[in-house]
C-alpha cells in the first residue's frame, strides 16, 4: 500500500509498504479518507529535537477513515462507518482514561504522525476505543477536522478557559486552522470576538466567520488596539497558540482576573512572564493539550448541524506535502490544508 513517509528532515516521499494484517482483538482496520495538516506536521518535518521517533515514519496527525474490517471484541462499529481518529494511543486503563480525560493519560504512546506512524497511508489498524463515529451525513473532510482542529478548540475554550456568553475573547492567528475554528465556536455561544491576522486579505474572511474586530498585527500593535476596543478594560480570555511573539502582549490584553489558555508555541517555546502582573492582576494561565473523546464528539455534532463549518484553504494531492508545510510555516494559509488519501 501507499504511505507518505518522512525519511529525513524536510524529506517526505511516497513509499510502497506492506499493508497491515487483519485487525486484532479490539482493533478496527480503516481505509484512510482525508488527512488534515497541522503545525505538529511542520514541527515533525523540520526535525524538532523533542520528537523521539524512528525513520522512515508515516506522517499525518489528523484524519478520517472508513471502517473496512473489524477485529474480535469490537462493538458499536460496522463496516462502512466513517470515523474520526484520536491522535494518540492512550492506555485506556489509567484513572484519567477511565474518567474520560483521555489527553491526561498516564501512559500515552506518543502522537501519531510525530512520534509514531501517522495516517497518511491507505490502511491503518487502530484500537476501536480511539475511534469516534461520525454523525450520519457528516463529510469525510469535516470528520477529519474534528480530532485536532475543532476538538482542541472545544477543550481550550470551554473545558479550560470556561468561556461564557457575553465575555470577550482575543483569538490569535484567526486565519489558522484552530483560529478559524475558535472564532466560530466562540461566536456561536454569544462571546465577543477580537482576532489577529497577518495580512489585510485575511481581514474580511475573519469577519465572515463572525469576528467582531480584526487586527492586522503587522500594521498595529495588537495589545494597543485591544485596549482601545475594550475601553482599557481588557479581555476575559486570550486564545493563545503563537507563543514567544505574542506572549507578553497577550498578558497585557487581559482584564483583572482574566484567563489565558494556550495550546501551542509556533513562534518559539520560551517567553518571559511578568510575575508581578500575574499575581497583582490575579491572572490565570492555562495549559491545554489536545482534547478528549467527548470534545471530538461534540465538535462533530456541531459540524453536522451546521453550527460551525470547516474552513478549507486548499486540497493537495497525495505526496505534495512539502510545499504545503512551507506555506503553513510562512503563515500563508487561511484555514486548513487537506490531503485526500482515498475516496
Amino acid at each position: 500500500m501507499r504511505a507518505l513517509q518522512l525519511i529525513s528532515d524536510r524529506e517526505v516521499i511516497v513509499n510502497d509498504i506492506a499493508p497491515p494484517p487483519p485487525p486484532g482483538q479490539g482493533e478496527v482496520q480503516l481505509k484512510i479518507r482525508v488527512v488534515a495538516l497541522n503545525h505538529i506536521d511542520v514541527w515533525g518535518w523540520r526535525g524538532m529535537a523533542f520528537a523521539k521517533r524512528s525513520l522512515p515514519m508515516t506522517v499525518g496527525a489528523e484524519a478520517s477513515g472508513e471502517v473496512v474490517a473489524i477485529g474480535a471484541g469490537v462493538s458499536g462499529l460496522q463496516i462502512g462507518d466513517l470515523v474520526a481518529i484520536y491522535g494518540a494511543p492512550t492506555c485506556g486503563v489509567c484513572r484519567p482514561c477511565r474518567d474520560g480525560r483521555d489527553n491526561h493519560c498516564e501512559h500515552p504512546g506518543g502522537v501519531h504522525g510525530f512520534h509514531l506512524n501517522g495516517y497518511a497511508c491507505d490502511l491503518a489498524n487502530m484500537p476501536a476505543r480511539n475511534l469516534i463515529k461520525a454523525p450520519v451525513g457528516l463529510s469525510d473532510v469535516a470528520t477529519a477536522l474534528a480530532p485536532v482542529t475543532f476538538g482542541t478548540v472545544e477543550h481550550m475554550l470551554f473545558d479550560n478557559a470556561k468561556l461564557l456568553a457575553g465575555e470577550t475573547v482575543l483569538v490569535h492567528a484567526g486565519g489558522s486552522g484552530i483560529g478559524s475554528a475558535a472564532i466560530q465556536l466562540a461566536k456561536k455561544i454569544g462571546a465577543n470576538v477580537i482576532t489577529t491576522v497577518g495580512s489585510d486579505e485575511k481581514i474580511e474572511k475573519c469577519f465572515e466567520l463572525g469576528a467582531d474586530h480584526v487586527i492586522n498585527y503587522r500594521e498595529d500593535r495588537f495589545e494597543g488596539r485591544v485596549r482601545k476596543i475594550t475601553k482599557k478594560e481588557g479581555v476575559d480570555v486570550v486564545f493563545e497558540h503563537v507563543g514567544k511573539d505574542t506572549w507578553a502582549g497577550s498578558m497585557l490584553c487581559l482584564k483583572r482576573g482574566g484567563r489565558l489558555v494556550t495550546c501551542g508555541s509556533t513562534s518559539g517555546v520560551s517567553a518571559e512572564t511578568n510575575l508581578m502582573m500575574l499575581f497583582q492582576r490575579q491572572l490565570h494561565l492555562l495549559g491545554s493539550f489536545g482534547c478528549n473523546m467527548r470534545n471530538i464528539a461534540d465538535a462533530m455534532e456541531k459540524l453536522a448541524k451546521g453550527t460551525v463549518k470547516p474552513v478549507i484553504d486548499s486540497e493537495i494531492e497525495f505526496g505534495d506535502i512539502a510545499p504545503a508545510l512551507e506555506r503553513m510555516q510562512a503563515r500563508k494559509v487561511f484555514g486548513k490544508i487537506i490531503m485526500r488519501v482515498n475516496s
